[in-house]
């Protein structure tokens, strides 16, 4: 949600200083594993990932909320990358203590309302895929989480829980997420540099858990942790993926990890009564 500086006044997230730059909008959101709070939320305008000199910043606050100042010109121009700080970021579903390890989430340009894993890997596939439309991005997203069309894949999950008519399916996204914000914070040491990213390893990461995703979700369904056997060796070949991952600029082809399918068939096999991880991509 984008208003003019001034028109939030009150509600949380709110800037570094404490104020709005004259001049400027205000793109406001809700970043979410479970709701984080106190988390770095800011405007990358190079793609690295991590904050330099000159990006718009603030901090999430109760509930996850952010208020961004962003001069009027760069509104929707660029995603907005938030990164939850070990020691210091806190996710309300556990508020007892800050989290341990940082980790980074993202969201496609335009879309920042809810900032979360989900927006994470839609934003990975636009970048991974540029012949990829958010459309495709959307529906296939939905097919890889094996959910009814109409499901917002953009949606708020922790809110979308408490009622509608789409609760099993938020609670499904839901599930999902916090698998994938373990298995991010997990491969930390490899991905995150001190307070930046190495954008190579970050994307590789993100590549695999595309690959992955009817894995991930039948584990989070079955109400599963990412220790089961299936995650374990799905994990320690990520580790061994990002370990070969170059660390510069070199030239990697990321979209063998982002292909444009979208339909179900590609990601499930329907066998005995039960959709099972299958089809072109599920098997990987």
């Amino acid at each position: 949600m984008v208003a003019l500086s001034g028109a939030l006044a009150g509600c949380g997230g709110g800037s570094g200083s404490g104020s709005s730059a004259a001049g400027s909008s205000v793109v406001s959101g809700i970043v979410a594993d479970g709701y984080l709070r106190n988390a770095e939320v800011f405007l990358d305008m190079n793609g690295n990932y991590q904050w330099d000199a000159g990006e718009p910043k603030t901090v999430s606050g109760q509930g996850g909320a952010y208020n961004l100042n962003v001069p009027p010109e760069l509104v929707g121009k660029y995603p907005v990358v938030v990164r939850p700080i070990a020691g210091q970021t806190v996710d309300e579903d556990h508020p007892s203590s800050p989290i341990s390890k940082s980790y980074v989430l993202s969201s496609p340009a335009a879309h920042t309302d809810f900032i979360s894993p989900m927006s994470t890997l839609i934003q990975q596939k636009l970048a991974g895929n540029p012949g990829m439309t958010m459309v495709d991005a959307m529906t296939q997203l939905r097919s890889q989480l094996n959910l009814p069309v109409g499901v917002n894949m953009l949606g708020n999950y922790v809110a979308g829980t408490q009622s509608g008519p789409n609760t099993a399916s938020y609670q499904t996204m839901y599930q999902v997420a916090t698998q994938m914000a373990e298995l991010m914070a997990q491969q930390a040491p490899l991905v995150m540099t001190g307070t930046g990213v190495n954008a190579s390893r970050y994307k590789t990461m993100m590549g695999q858990m595309n690959l992955y995703m009817p894995q991930i979700v039948q584990n989070a369904t079955n109400g599963l942790t990412i220790t089961s056997p299936a995650m374990t060796t799905f994990c320690n070949q990520m580790t061994s993926r990002l370990q070969g991952t170059v660390t510069g600029t070199g030239f990697y082809n990321y979209s063998a990890m982002f292909r444009n399918y979208t339909s179900r068939s590609s990601y499930w096999n329907y066998n005995g009564g039960n959709w099972q991880p299958g089809g072109m991509m599920g098997m990987r």
